[in-house]
């Protein structure tokens, strides 16, 4: 009942509006305990609704504060059954006390979820690991918000998704507390625990106010401070394309150990000491461009994972011409000459679940974006993605909004741009730079674009 890339996880007979966690962990024993509370509503008919759960085990439920007992669960989820059906509308509370051994959940994408550190632990859950660590709808349709409490031994600092609150110390623990208002999938609620520090970024949003951590070892910490230095810079273009930064939060986490890659989750980014390097610049762009695209403009299916990378690619290509290193022309030509020396067997409107995270998905998306730059002409493109992002904060979108936004920005159709690009496996070649005058909006096309679900993919050589 979940979504077509992710169908074992989810369900959407009903919608989770609020968590509230209260949560206590053990670091020397790698042992969670705690309480979810979930203000749910219905939104299909149904006698019974699932929770997915991974690794850990459910000791009492309540559900609107009386004690419940027809529960079943199995590996992967809590199966809550009514004596009467309960109708679309209805409004429950559901609380689940459960413990045990978190650990990451082994995936199509590899292992998911909480992972035990050397010192402390984290969560990388994209798309699927939230359940390693709190009962939850991790559907990525289902936004919510959320209150956490988490209890850990004094010595650890914790920086979860959401804006810090208060911090209290009884005995040998210490309690943080969180707040996220925003909508929020289950995927993109992060947490760390080790023995960090923090320290302001103070990064100048054009709001006014200031916002930014660093939470790291003490000990790297001048080093990572000067290496994530250039994020002050990042932000200040961003928001100059994309408008406002649109979190409440923004905490980088840069951990002891080295990473693969990065991790988005929102208003929280994590990296790995690997990534301080200057080389790695652009990886601090991408996932700094998350919090607009993905976090805030949020996808409502995984086959539409090329709003989220694409945009943020796109972003890296963006900070490259603003820092003096490529121009955004540039960068397209690079990776569009690789893209054409890798296999050509992948649809962009629908890569499937096992390539959702190809690389060829995050570079054919920005390469698409810059083939419609080049088509509108840069000033419309830009006035194109400062109303995608400012129009659509906080809310769900499909490609097909994306392309019907576009299409209002000028009158010439654009239908064979999205055929090649999206419905096409052959990777398109770059147009030529446009000669459309700059300015403002041109009337809406006459002809009315085809919906994207209407159009017929085209095999490659085809």
């Amino acid at each position: 009942m979940g979504d077509q890339y992710t169908p074992n996880s989810g369900d959407s007979r009903y919608e989770v509006e609020r968590y509230a966690l209260d949560l206590t962990y053990t670091p020397r024993t790698n042992r969670l305990s705690g309480t979810a509370r979930l203000t749910i509503t219905i939104v299909e008919r149904t006698s019974a609704i699932r929770l997915d759960l991974v690794g850990l085990r459910a000791k009492k439920v309540r559900v609107n504060g009386a004690p419940h007992r027809d529960v079943k669960q199995t590996d992967h989820a809590l199966v809550v059954k009514f004596a009467e059906a309960r109708e679309a509308g209805a409004t429950l509370v559901v609380e689940i006390q459960y413990a045990g051994s978190p650990a990451p959940r082994r995936s199509h994408w590899g292992q998911l979820g909480w992972e035990e550190l050397e010192n402390g632990a984290l969560v990388a859950a994209q798309p699927t690991g939230a359940p390693t660590w709190f009962p939850c709808n991790d559907r990525i349709a289902n936004r919510a918000t959320y209150e956490i409490r988490f209890t850990t031994d004094a010595e650890f600092f914790v920086a979860i998704s959401g804006v810090p609150g208060e911090v209290t110390q009884r005995g040998g623990t210490r309690t943080w507390s969180f707040t996220s208002e925003v909508p929020t999938a289950t995927y993109l609620v992060a947490a760390h625990v080790g023995q960090y520090a923090e320290f302001p970024l103070n990064i100048p949003l054009r709001s006014g106010a200031t916002v930014g951590r660093l939470v790291t070892p003490r000990r790297q910490a001048p080093e990572m401070l000067r290496a994530f230095a250039p994020m002050v810079d990042m932000v200040r273009e961003f928001e100059t394309w994309f408008g406002p930064y649109p979190q409440e939060d923004l905490t980088v986490v840069v951990v002891e150990e080295e990473l693969e890659i990065p991790l988005e989750s929102q208003g929280l980014v994590t990296f790995g000491s690997n990534h301080a390097a200057a080389a790695e610049q652009r990886l601090l762009a991408h996932e700094l461009a998350h919090q607009w695209f993905g976090n805030s403009v949020a996808i409502s299916r995984w086959k539409d994972i090329w709003l989220n990378e694409g945009f943020c690619c796109f972003s890296e290509w963006i900070w490259a011409e603003a820092s003096g290193r490529q121009t955004i022309a540039q960068c397209a030509q690079e990776h569009h000459e690789l893209l054409s020396a890798l296999p050509q067997d992948l649809l962009l409107s629908n890569p499937g679940a096992a390539d959702m995270f190809d690389d060829r998905v995050y570079k054919r998306g920005a390469l698409l974006l810059e083939a419609l730059r080049r088509t509108l002409g840069d000033a419309k493109f830009r006035a194109l993605l400062l109303a995608w992002s400012t129009e659509n904060s906080h809310r769900q979108v499909r490609s097909e909004d994306f392309l019907r936004l576009a299409q209002s920005f000028t009158a010439e159709p654009l239908e064979g741009l999205w055929h090649s690009w999206l419905l096409d496996e052959k990777l398109p070649k770059l147009p030529k730079p446009s000669k459309l005058p700059k300015g403002d909006r041109v009337p809406k096309a006459q002809k009315a674009l085809t919906p994207l679900n209407q159009l017929k993919p085209t095999k490659a050589g085809k």
